[in-house]
């Protein structure tokens, strides 16, 4: 949960945006925010690993969303995302054996194809 007077700021910490809780447009839970992914070069923020379908972390299912998607919400202290659990568990996913898929180009574009969304490289 955020402090009152951090919600009046236009920037946020990463640890602060780890855990938090992401809905979808009936404002219902779908997830929470795994991980921030930052371009290491240009230093923008390029995607969101979401956490979701599993019980306190075991049996979930990770997917990378290009962070465009997501907004803040001040009302629910959480980001929206403007598709269904349904369409994000159709998504490209990983799951926690294997982390790095994360990194990979043929992951990533397959994301982006997923949620037409254009690269960020």
């Amino acid at each position: 949960m955020m402090l009152q007077d951090e919600k009046n700021h236009s920037v946020i910490a990463s640890d602060r945006v780890d855990g938090t809780t992401v809905y979808g447009p009936d404002k219902g839970k779908i997830g929470s925010v795994d991980k921030v992914l930052i371009d290491k070069r240009g230093g923008n923020v390029t995607d969101v690993v979401i956490s979701a379908g599993g019980f306190l972390g075991i049996g979930d299912e990770k997917h990378s969303i290009p962070w465009s998607k997501l907004d803040y919400d001040t009302e629910l202290d959480g980001y929206r995302i403007d598709v269904t659990k349904e369409q994000l568990m159709d998504a490209p996913r990983f799951d926690s054996n294997e982390p790095n898929r994360v990194y990979d180009r043929d992951y990533q574009s397959s994301v982006y194809s997923y949620w037409t969304v254009n690269p960020y490289w």
